[in-house]
């Protein structure tokens, strides 16, 4: 606690005293269930928009869980004789969890971090800690005013949260952990959990995380990117939610990484290749940039190091004042001087511009250490809906490419296919007309996909239960048409591999 810029952060060194306060927290039903119970749903919503007004109003009773509310989540002093029915004051004080404020022992006391509940996948209590006014909605306006602060949690950290693939590993690296959430995530099935920031006040934020949650220690390493890594030091899983905002300079650590353009995204991903076990995977979010003249598609095939599988999925694209509309909101800077904000916004603008950049594109990278001679990398947007979590659906994607990759076309016409489950087929075509202008298979989990198909492809997947082999089932679809099996056999493959990369068959185990 000697360096000035953790003076205001509790102490990292008491466990016993966070124990104690997660145990009085739990008591008080301060969790994710019991803040949507107390609140409702609208002012629940309210929170994650940076709106406080419908928590405030539904926390002006009396009882311990809205007490907790107001302290810890909507930064408001709670008089002492509150909070001391609730928590171990003493040692909170004693541990820096909390300040008296207003004077005298028995004055209002507020809280020193923002702690939010927060549920696990497996139904767990976590709490994510944060600098105050970053628990809920991001930054909401701090801006310039803590360059160094420390956000909760934000959409980007759940959704690469929900995207990991979560099979038991001895490694894990959450690179750039901010308050912490990957880490605790990764502290779940990973035996040895490593996180690095180049803000030293993160990895204290990430101490407390993990110390609140019961979760165990991380390797807590401080410097920008791999660099805290020894030599030769590898994982079997590594995550990132980088600053990956593109911006003209670095005023804010928890958004801008200090690279021009798109370069931190790129560093990430090219440098993760070294540091991936043999089958290990390194999963990130990430903003790009689309130049004029160039194929984003291939700026970013050319970002996967070698010796990697890789899937890249487009979420989102926004055109240059769009994005640079967003994160100025997002520091508050349109709530501050005009003229202030017009200049950062042509700053913005006069990047861009230097650099070609006509938009930015957001989305996730995956990336699997393969000892395939030639690896297989799919860069594709998907701005659709999907059903979080995805980490078995990524897991299963890379397992359908090591499987095609094994079997040649006859091989592939050998094995037997079932069709996954909740997969439906839309026939599209005007009404009345004999048959459809072309059939639609849509998947209704998972990355909720939807491909057009030839009528032998929806056929064949028709009657995928398992029991023939796909040439025998192209051979009876060859006699029921009148086509030649022969010819049947050799253009269908191809079809059927889209069919099996994307989800909509699998093997008959």
């Amino acid at each position: 606690m000697s360096d000035s810029r953790l003076s205001a952060l509790p102490a990292t060194d008491r466990p016993d005293v966070a124990a104690r306060l997660r145990d009085a927290l739990l008591g008080a039903s301060f969790t994710a269930d019991g803040l949507l119970e107390l609140l409702g749903a609208p002012a629940y919503a309210a929170l994650a928009r940076s709106e406080t007004v419908p928590a405030l109003r539904a926390t002006q009773g009396d009882t311990p869980l809205e007490a907790l509310v107001r302290l810890f989540l909507l930064q408001q002093p709670v008089p002492h004789a509150r909070v001391a029915g609730v928590l171990p004051v003493e040692a909170c004080l004693e541990s820096g969890w909390l300040v008296r404020v207003g004077g005298g022992l028995d004055g209002d006391l507020a809280a020193t971090v923002d702690v939010r509940p927060y549920g696990g996948p497996g139904g767990e209590d976590w709490f994510i800690v944060s600098d105050l006014g970053c628990a809920v909605g991001g930054a909401g306006g701090i801006g310039s005013k803590a360059e160094g602060v420390v956000l909760g949690v934000g959409g980007a950290s759940t959704t690469l949260a929900g995207i990991t693939v979560r099979t038991p590993v001895a490694s894990a690296l959450d690179l750039g952990t901010g308050s912490g959430i990957q880490a605790l995530h990764a502290a779940q099935h990973a035996t040895r959990v490593t996180a690095t920031d180049l803000n030293p006040r993160a990895l204290h934020i990430t101490a407390l995380t993990l110390a609140l949650s019961g979760a165990p220690a991380a390797d807590l390493r401080e410097g920008s990117l791999f660099e805290p890594l020894k030599n030769g030091e590898t994982y079997d899983l590594i995550v990132s939610n980088p600053p990956f905002v593109i911006s003209p300079g670095a005023r804010l650590t928890y958004r801008d990484g200090g690279m021009g353009g798109d370069d931190l995204c790129r560093s990430i991903v090219q440098g993760a290749g070294d540091r991936l076990n043999e089958g290990g995977f390194a999963q990130f979010l990430a903003n790009w940039q689309h130049v004029e003249g160039e194929d984003w598609q291939d700026r970013l095939r050319s970002w996967v190091p070698s010796g990697c599988d890789a899937w890249i999925v487009q979420r989102e694209v926004q055109d240059v004042t769009q994005y640079a509309e967003l994160w100025l909101r997002d520091a508050g800077d349109h709530r501050g001087d005009a003229t202030e904000y017009q200049a950062r916004y042509d700053a913005w603008l006069d990047e861009f511009e230097a650099r070609k950049v006509k938009a930015v594109g957001f989305g996730w990278i995956t990336l699997r250490k393969t000892s395939a001679a030639v690896p297989t990398i799919t860069v594709e947007e998907w701005p659709h809906p999907v059903e979080q979590p995805l980490g078995d659906t990524v897991r299963a994607y890379f397992d359908r490419l090591d499987y095609l990759r094994a079997r040649d076309d006859a091989a592939l016409l050998a094995d037997h296919f079932k069709l996954v489950p909740e997969v439906v087929q839309e026939q599209v075509g005007l009404p009345g007309a004999e048959d459809p202008e072309h059939v639609v298979l849509r998947q209704n989990r998972g990355m909720r996909r939807a491909t057009k198909v030839d009528t032998v492809g929806a056929g064949f997947a028709g009657v995928c239960d398992g029991s023939l082999s796909a040439g025998r089932i192209l051979d009876a679809i060859a006699q029921l048409v009148g086509e030649d099996a022969v010819l049947l056999r050799d253009r269908t493959p191809a079809q059927i591999r889209l069919l099996v990369e994307q989800g909509f068959l699998e093997p008959a185990r």
